[in-house]
């Protein structure tokens, strides 16, 4: 059982803390074949065909940031956990919960943003439930969606893939999301190229299963950011991680602010970056195909799956040099999705 017993802020940050409760709560409970198998959507059997199902909570603070908004969010965030999966989005549901107080405006406007966003996926939200709580007992508003795709026959993507020598790939800058707002609840003067990356994927991997459909595994880089991920890859894995920092890709923004704040922006969400394996006879063919899209213009090959030091991910630094990169435990951001 986890080592706590109350919940801590870090439960909910995707390190380490948000795995153990994951295992030792929710699939102690719920022990089934799709949940255990821990991806970001589970893909199940159907008469009709293979569907995979997301559900995914927000509760950004503020509700509206440079570049985004918690509708946006809401949208693109259970849509990219059905895109790394190989779905294709068809169907979303969306539940609100609304504190006594906020503004109907502003719940007008966090809808449009969610049509908005949907209608760019080409999406329909068919189901939807609110609540509403005292003033007090919660912080203006709190979505849920869960969301439905299909999964074309024969496609099959997903941690059990991964194998010694594949190389990593990202889509863009890292950190941007995170920094972007906690600059907004701080109140920080960031600058105005400091925005927020939220953005739904499904164009982008779509185009990168058709010119590419021998990848092995996508997972878009949220709470915890690529050190979560990376650390779930190879968790009691026969291989390791190992990034190359010098090629990380980071804008100046994030570097200068993460330098400042003392943040590793490794650590920090983000909400239109994913992190894509390929064998390594494929990597190139990948990046073009990621290069071409809008939302990959900055993709970059960060790394690869390598025999030593199995289970672990690393950074290889420009020296030569190697640093542990730890799965996160405390929550650095709390309140970022």
């Amino acid at each position: 059982m986890a080592r706590f017993e109350t919940i801590r802020l870090a439960h909910g940050s995707g390190g380490r803390l948000s795995a153990d409760l994951i295992r030792d709560v929710f699939v102690a409970a719920f022990a089934n074949g799709p949940l255990a198998a821990l991806t970001d959507a589970a893909v199940v059997d159907n008469p009709g065909g293979r569907l995979a199902i997301a559900t995914d909570s927000h509760a950004v603070h503020p509700w509206r940031f440079p570049g985004g908004d918690i509708g946006r969010l809401a949208v693109a965030g259970t849509v990219n956990d059905l895109a790394v999966m190989g779905a294709q989005p068809r169907y979303l549901s969306a539940a609100f919960i609304l504190e006594e107080g906020f503004r109907l405006d502003h719940l007008a406007e966090v809808a449009r943003s969610m049509k908005a966003t949907a209608d760019e996926v080409g999406i329909v939200i068919v189901a939807g439930d609110t609540k509403v709580v005292e003033r007090g007992k919660g912080d203006g508003i709190f979505i849920n969606t869960t969301g439905v795709g299909f999964v074309p026959q024969g496609r099959d993507i997903g941690p059990h893939r991964l194998a010694a020598g594949d190389e990593l790939l990202v889509n863009g800058t890292l950190g941007d999301h995170g920094l972007a707002v906690l600059a907004a609840r701080q109140g920080l003067d960031a600058g105005p190229e400091l925005r927020s990356d939220v953005a739904p994927l499904h164009g982008l991997v779509a185009a990168l299963l058709e010119a590419v459909p021998e990848v092995r595994f996508m997972r878009d880089l949220t709470r915890g950011g690529l050190a979560a991920v990376a650390n779930e890859m190879v968790t009691d894995r026969p291989f390791g991680v190992r990034l190359r920092d010098a090629d990380l890709p980071l804008s100046a923004d994030v570097a200068a602010m993460s330098e400042m704040l003392g943040i590793d922006p490794l650590l920090v969400a983000n909400e239109g970056k994913l992190i894509v394996a390929v064998p390594p006879d494929r990597a190139e063919a990948a990046l073009d195909a990621l290069r071409a899209h809008p939302l990959g213009r900055g993709a970059a090959r960060v790394g690869d799956l390598v025999e030593q030091p199995a289970g672990r991910a690393v950074v290889e630094t420009a020296y030569g040099s190697h640093r542990l990169l730890e799965m996160p435990v405390e929550e650095q951001l709390p309140r970022i999705c």
